[in-house]
């Protein structure tokens, strides 16, 4: 996090906290408290208004759908904003920032919000290629020569030409054809100990020689490799470090004083730690070396599929420049065109079949984030045409145009998916935004 208080004006945050009651869980008390902090316009954006809040009605039923569904299901603390129009509605953070109970969650607690950088990540790129840097269907190694030789593996071992050359558009939609499954190509992969990289240039150069496991733009495979691949674009577009380019592009402008993939040693107390449930369900500190060393980069390179850390108001400020179709304050921070095609799906277009994420039906992609197409089939409420993305450590956050509305949601737990393990949220979260802004 390169950002100090002198780079943009803060400010006044103001808190009240007000005791609610306690609850037994792992046998330490814990204590619940409502944060109600406005959240202040960034300088990018008009002022954000917080209607009859503390006690208006849709804060009161947000506080109470956190604290039964979120907090006394087992998660130590829970951040939430949702913003309608211009107005926040919803301005809540509930339990504690530590396991222990110990710290209450303040209103600008910071997290790690995992792959909720790539949205980022992708705006950006999105931002060169309309200043004429590269098209959307570039092959990647016009801008990237070292990644002109990718060859996809056949399940015999067989290597051959891929159909077509990888685009910018299949990172933008991870459908670049990179090895996820078992096999020879993923063995390759963890052999190139990527993740290991020093920069993303050093990243990119670790790729080369890691063959694709099918044809670019047939099928959606979520994969951190195409979002760092842009992230080296960036650098290489912009000539400057992606750190450096997201600050100047839209960490200042917007306001998002505690974005960044390291936080300042004088304020890594606010970092909230991060849970994993151990074999008897119980909530211990995750084993990652950045949750034992809270605000510590994430990867040793700078991680564009999932370095950030973050506050709500500060990604809120982020999500609420893309509603607004790349306008904040009367700047246009990102082309309008782009940013109507970050949010249409762009799978059925391309042929991908079947057109929707990882075989569950409702949902396609556009450039960078998830596109919700039929809500009836993820039993989600309101119109299709919402988007958003999640991060690994239990991260949301959903855009409805149809509402004007933006809604974050910030938890730090790493679910395992095994039994005893605290519930998923998000499907929950999503309609309990919809019914906050209903008529």
């Amino acid at each position: 996090m390169t950002l100090t208080k002198d780079d943009v004006a803060r400010g006044p945050r103001r808190m009240c906290v007000t005791w609610l009651h306690r609850v037994a869980r792992l046998s330490v008390p814990i204590a619940l408290f409502v944060a109600m902090a406005p959240v202040p316009a960034a300088p990018g954006h008009a002022s954000l208004q917080h209607p009859g809040m503390p006690h208006s009605p849709t804060q009161m039923r947000a506080e109470a759908w956190l604290r039964k569904h979120v907090v006394e299901a087992g998660y130590p603390g829970a951040r939430m904003l949702v913003l309608h129009g211009e107005e926040v509605v919803a301005d809540v953070a509930l339990g504690h920032a530590d396991i222990a109970g110990t710290r209450p969650l303040r209103g600008d607690a910071i997290f790690r919000i995992h792959s909720m950088t790539k949205p980022v990540v992708s705006a950006a790129a999105l931002r060169l290629v309309d200043e004429g840097h590269a098209t959307l269907d570039d092959p990647v190694s016009r801008h990237l020569p070292g990644l002109a030789d990718w060859q996809v593996m056949e399940a015999d071992g067989r290597l051959r030409e891929p159909l077509r050359p990888p685009t910018i558009r299949h990172l933008l939609t991870h459908t670049a054809g990179f090895p996820v499954s078992e096999g020879e190509p993923l063995r390759r992969r963890e052999a190139a100990a990527i993740e290991e990289s020093a920069t993303l240039a050093d990243y990119v150069e670790r790729l080369q020689g890691v063959p694709l496991e099918r044809d670019p733009g047939t099928r959606f495979t979520y994969d951190s490799a195409a979002t760092e691949i842009l992230g080296r674009l960036v650098e290489v577009w912009s000539g400057q470090p992606l750190d450096a380019y997201l600050r100047d592009t839209f960490f200042v402008p917007l306001g998002m004083v505690d974005t960044g993939f390291e936080v300042p040693v004088q304020e890594r107390g606010r970092v909230v730690e991060l849970s994993r449930a151990d074999a008897q369900g119980r909530l211990v500190l995750a084993d990652e070396s950045h949750a034992r060393n809270p605000g510590t980069r994430l990867r040793p390179y700078t991680g564009a599929a999932g370095g950030l850390y973050s506050t709500a108001a500060d990604y809120l400020a982020f999500a609420r420049l893309l509603r607004d179709r790349g306008s904040a304050g009367g700047r246009r921070l990102l082309p309008t065109r782009l940013v109507d095609e970050m949010f249409r799906d762009q799978l059925a277009p391309m042929g991908v079949e079947p057109a929707y994420i990882d075989e569950t039906p409702g949902r396609g992609f556009g450039l960078g984030v998830s596109v919700l197409l039929d809500p009836a089939a993820l039993g989600r409420e309101g119109a299709a045409g919402q988007v958003g993305w999640t991060g690994a450590g239990s991260t949301y956050f959903v855009i409805d145009p149809a509402t004007r509305t933006v809604a974050v949601l910030l938890l730090q737990h790493l679910p395992s998916g095994e039994p005893g393990d605290l519930p998923r949220v998000a499907t929950a979260f999503y309609n309990q935004v919809q019914q906050a802004v209903a008529p």
